[in-house]
């Protein structure tokens, strides 16, 4: 799975943080927030068959907007 999706993720602790809860819930590869991009945007690569919606409720859950990318 690769997932990109828009975020309001601001500052580096809420980044830090929204990585770390990715990595110890999911078996991911890769994953990234770019701060400087305009639409915050999260990247994630995991070997698990995830789907966009599991991600997107996830990161809700944390408390940050997030949804798919065009």
């Amino acid at each position: 799975m690769m997932g990109i999706f828009r975020t309001n993720i601001t500052t580096v602790q809420e980044r830090n943080n929204v990585i770390k809860a990715i990595f110890d819930h999911f078996k991911v590869n890769a994953c990234s927030v770019d701060l400087e991009d305009c639409d915050k945007v999260l990247r994630i690569v995991s070997p698990q068959s995830l789907t966009e919606e599991v991600i997107i409720d996830f990161v809700t859950r944390l408390g940050f907007h997030c949804d798919i990318l065009d």
